[in-house]
């Protein structure tokens, strides 16, 4: 195999290929690296025995660029990428981003918005009698009927305006392999019935066991359906005893089958093992290359899949509950590969996947009758039957930092300290803080109420407080100063502005002042989404506040970095608002003082301004809708590493 998949025509000529049988349009730039979806999608094929060509960022306003690699023989294959195309491009409040790490130089306007639809469309327009097979993360958590924050409305399923053939639903590689022999074979219409992990339209109900949701013009006209059909469609997402699930839209059904079984170790395996170059494409050297691959290309994926089950987590409806893990052969072999690459520098950046110490099944149970439905295994309790080992994973970091060349392994990727606290696990801790953290070790409490952290599905400030109580005396032990880095988010659905003010409260008395600070974004496929736009829990039926004016959401987020004087007037507001001016004053308890401070010297500028001139900060979104702000350093996220 080559160091990369066929872009140009010229390489195929080279390889004596007259045409693929598969061009795979995708909205990233093209990164030769295992947590690039498409990358890993094509590479499968490719060993697989398919011959696949790769169109990065196309020109959606020109047909002929879709052209460029001539008609593929089985299919056209169409992601929007790591990312939904609309996260990527604006923010929280709506606002377009500068920046998109997975784009050349890190330039935006790179990709079209809704960039799933308009690549379907472009394919079909090119290669009318040619199927068009839809993927990724963008598709996936759009399959049914959605809210859609950016234009505020109950948008159809994408594969109905798509007009794709076909969706694959989840991480893919089960999914494409076998409709790839059934393309291959001239029947995937009869064999989409059959294949887990796809959604596919019908004029009729299949038969067996179905469940059928409320239509997507019943959901669009009623928000109780809309909380209705997102409980049946979030119940069904396991791949043993999930049930086939269809929706209607006008005369037609989706109908989505259950998911795809966990891959094996040895399948984890094979796609982890696969010629991976972890490089940029040549073409983008001259813009410096693609800046999201600096925070992956020497980290390891270890598994797949978050029992966590945090509601704002779309990881449920994409990944899965049930972890699935490579084995330490595999992942060592990978380590070795890194080190032999000219740029290491001795620094495995991270080990693990959605959450970090996840690193085996919930339970036995979920290897062979999946996780228990509408049951969460870790929090805001843990199940009796949790199996809370680390010894695993301690396992794992010791033998990859034994290796010859390297000289630090760190764990970035989030970690459940609730796991950890469940573990008894002292041990852990201290390894950790003393092998596996670099000064800093970030941690997502997200909230401090009870009453947020349960709807939530987070662990409660008890929880976080014992932790850092663990942390601490680690480092104490060890002669290290280090320190935790907790990830907070305002405005989340049942987020009061009585929540928002404990929260600022706990900051006060914790002495932090954080620099991440998050806003909830209403991403599609998660539970706190359909709270978010109905104002129910679709689990439990009951009524949840949610802060949707632009003001009460201002308020929130400036009560968690009440110290910064741009934050006065706000922060003054939502005080008053709540009934809460004792936090108002000179008092060890207060907030902030009765009136703006100001420089009494008049030749320096106001506190204010002097403060915003220093803390101008990036901004970048992850793929479960947050906004992590933090002065100089940037974070990358792909579908295959969310915080939990």
């Amino acid at each position: 195999m080559s160091d990369f998949l066929i872009t140009e025509r010229a390489e195929m000529e080279a390889r004596g290929w007259a045409e693929l049988d598969f061009v795979l349009v995708t909205g990233d730039a093209y990164v030769d690296h295992p947590s690039f979806a498409g990358s890993v999608i094509g590479r499968l094929l490719e060993h697989h025995g398919y011959r696949v060509g790769l169109i990065a960022q196309p020109d959606w306003n020109d047909v002929e660029a879709f052209k460029v690699l001539g008609k593929p023989r089985l299919a056209s294959l169409v992601t929007a990428g790591n990312l939904d195309s609309m996260l990527n491009k604006f923010t929280a409040a709506k606002k377009y981003r500068h920046n998109d790490d997975y784009s050349p130089g890190g330039e935006s306007g790179h990709r079209p918005d809704r960039a799933t639809l308009v690549y379907a469309n472009r394919m079909r327009e090119a290669f009318r009698d040619v199927p068009v097979i839809i993927g990724g993360i963008e598709a996936s958590l759009r399959r049914f009927a959605h809210y859609d924050y950016w234009s505020d409305t109950v948008r159809r399923s994408i594969l109905t305006d798509s007009k794709a053939d076909a969706l694959i639903y989840g991480m893919g590689e089960k999914q494409i392999l076998e409709i790839a022999a059934a393309l291959d074979k001239g029947q995937l219409r009869d064999r989409l019935p059959t294949i887990k992990g796809v959604c596919y339209m019908a004029k009729e109900i299949p038969q067996g066991k179905v469940v059928e949701c409320p239509s997507y013009e019943t959901v669009k006209a009623d928000k109780q359906q809309f909380a209705t059909a997102f409980r049946q469609q979030y119940l069904e997402q396991d791949p043993f005893i999930g049930k086939t699930v269809v929706q209607r839209h006008g005369d037609r059904y989706v109908v989505q089958n259950s998911p795809a079984l966990p891959l094996t170790q040895a399948e984890m395996d094979e796609v982890y093992n696969l010629p991976f170059s972890r490089r940029w494409h040549p073409r983008y050297d001259a813009k410096g290359g693609v800046p999201a691959l600096s925070e992956v290309q020497f980290s390891l994926v270890s598994h797949r899949g978050c029992f966590g089950s945090c509601s704002f987590c779309a990881i449920t409806s994409h990944q899965g509950r049930i972890i699935q893990n490579r084995s330490h052969q595999s992942l060592i072999a990978e380590a070795e590969r890194m080190i032999a690459m000219p740029d290491f520098k001795g620094y495995i950046h991270d080990v693990g996947g959605p959450t970090a110490n996840f690193r085996h099944a919930a339970c036995q149970k979920q290897n062979t009758m999946g996780a228990c439905p509408g049951k969460n295994c870790a929090a805001p309790h843990a199940c009796e039957r949790l199996d809370t080992s680390h010894d695993d994973y301690l396992a794992l970091l010791r033998k990859l930092r034994q290796l010859k060349g390297v000289k630090k392994v760190f764990v970035r990727s989030g970690l459940r300290y609730d796991y950890v606290l469940e573990d008894n696990n002292r041990q852990f801790v201290k390894e950790l803080c003393e092998h596996h953290v670099s000064g800093q070790l970030k941690v997502a409490p997200e909230h401090v109420s009870n009453r947020v952290t349960e709807i939530m599905g987070k662990a409660d400030k008890a929880t976080f407080l014992k932790f850092k109580n663990w942390f601490e005396t680690a480092n104490k032990q060890l002669g290290k100063k280090q320190f935790l880095v907790p990830y907070f988010m305002s405005s989340h659905p049942g987020c009061t502005l009585e929540d928002a003010i404990e929260l600022a409260e706990f900051l006060r008395d914790q002495g932090m002042t954080p620099e991440q600070v998050q806003d909830f974004i209403p991403t599609p496929g998660s539970l706190s989404t359909a709270m978010y736009y109905t104002g129910i829990h679709p689990l439990t039926g009951e009524t949840v506040y949610v802060a949707k004016n632009g003001r009460d959401k201002a308020m929130q987020r400036a009560l968690m970095q009440y110290k910064n004087p741009d934050n006065y007037k706000l922060v003054q507001e939502a005080l008053i608002k709540a009934g809460r001016t004792d936090l108002i004053g000179f008092g060890p308890q207060c907030l902030i003082p009765p009136r703006p401070i100001k420089s009494m010297d008049k030749g320096k500028t106001d506190i204010s301004k002097q403060h915003s001139t220093r803390s101008r900060s990036k901004t970048k979104m992850n793929d479960r809708g947050k906004i992590s702000i933090s002065r100089g350093k940037k974070r990358s996220f792909s579908s295959s590493k969310l915080r939990p």
